[in-house]
């Protein structure tokens, strides 16, 4: 079984942090390969970043349907071009958030979660509306770290201290990590604050790996069918689908 981890970021040390994360988890036999999107912003910490995060996350999804991928993690919370990931693929495409969420809601009544900014709160309630987790999740907060600078040994601190205040001010019984840059610091975390922490990257793949598993993928028809083919121009003129591949 293959699964790619794709950050639709373009750093690759949070690719190398999120594959890692992911192989931990991973049952023997199951390759895991990280992939960064060579077209996207360095970091997504706004509806802008995250729009034109999308169609470098798009390539490799074709890439890896040319290479016979049987599953995909799309490793950032703010789930950016699932819809679309999920047209192209023939197997399961997860996102981290729906992955987290989903797997919180699980180990008690509610959860909180604790993201970088603020600005990106308004996405994160967003997807959990989306996902039917709103009555699961107590409450969001930030901790006002940008994500380029979480893998500032500092920043561990400060994301354990907004753990544990989102935690008495929400009443919750588990803490959504509401980025993949912080999928290492689950363990610590878990610690420091007393309740179980929950990392998307793991929970996705985890979620891929089952469904594999169980010999299951993407429905064919409705929303979900491969796109239909047309023309597309200018610089996304390579990613122009015909009935057999996309091209990018």
């Amino acid at each position: 079984m293959r699964i790619r981890v794709i950050n639709p970021n373009a750093s690759a040390s949070m690719t190398a942090i999120a594959e890692e994360c992911a192989r931990a988890v991973a049952a023997p036999g199951t390759i895991i390969e990280g992939a960064t999107n060579t077209m996207g912003p360095l970091s997504i910490e706004s509806h802008y970043d995250e729009a034109l995060s999308v169609p470098g996350l798009l390539a490799e999804i074709a890439r890896g349907e040319a290479e016979g991928v049987d599953g995909y993690v799309i490793a950032c919370f703010g789930d950016p071009g699932l819809d679309a990931a999920r047209e192209l693929a023939r197997g399961p495409v997860i996102g981290i958030a729906e992955a987290a969420m989903q797997a919180a809601s699980h180990l008690g009544r509610g959860f909180s979660v604790v993201t970088t900014l603020s600005r990106t709160i308004g996405r994160a309630a967003e997807l959990a509306e989306r996902y039917g987790m709103d009555r699961f999740c107590f409450g969001l907060h930030a901790c006002e770290i940008p994500v380029l600078e979480l893998e500032d040994p500092k920043a561990r601190t400060v994301i354990a201290d907004a753990c544990r205040e989102a935690v008495h001010a929400d009443n919750s019984d588990a803490i959504v990590l509401g980025c993949a840059g912080m999928a290492d610091l689950c363990e610590y975390l878990t610690r420091e604050v007393g309740v179980p922490v929950i990392d998307g990257v793991t929970a996705a793949t985890l979620t891929v790996q089952s469904l594999v598993t169980m010999g299951l993928r993407k429905s064919g028809r409705g929303e979900y069918a491969r796109p239909l083919p047309k023309q597309y121009t200018g610089i996304l003129s390579g990613f122009t689908l015909d009935d057999q591949e996309v091209r990018s």
